[in-house]
């Protein structure tokens, strides 16, 4: 836990994100950058890279397949990313996800309780 409204979702190697009930926003570091999320915005940003043709930007030797530019445009910025930036974002988009959907249903179960 962060502070008393801002709860950690997840962390890999190369990021972390959390919540913060303040805001109603989700926080995702990904290679020492902050960037902030309304919960759609954030699903529609994971499609976007769960979008991306791995296989395409393995196995085609164009130059053009070295890296992929993905915008979002709700939150005014684009990423160029290799396939292992990809790779590793995806693992934390992911993870976010499932922690998302957790805390939705535990929420739902238990009510206001607080969850330590």
């Amino acid at each position: 836990m962060l502070s008393a409204n801002t709860y950690e979702l997840y962390e890999t190697s190369k990021g972390k994100s959390w919540q913060c009930d303040l805001t109603d926003k989700i926080y995702v570091n990904f290679k020492e950058t902050v960037f902030a999320f309304r919960v759609q915005d954030f699903l529609s940003f994971r499609r976007k890279v769960q979008a991306v043709n791995i296989h395409e930007m393995i196995f085609n030797l164009s130059d053009k397949y070295d890296f992929e530019i993905i915008d979002c445009p709700q939150n005014q910025f684009s990423l160029k990313l290799t396939l292992c930036d990809i790779i590793q974002l995806r693992e934390l988009l992911d993870g976010t996800r499932f922690a998302i959907e957790m805390y939705s249903m535990l929420h739902e179960v238990l009510g206001t309780a607080e969850i330590v």
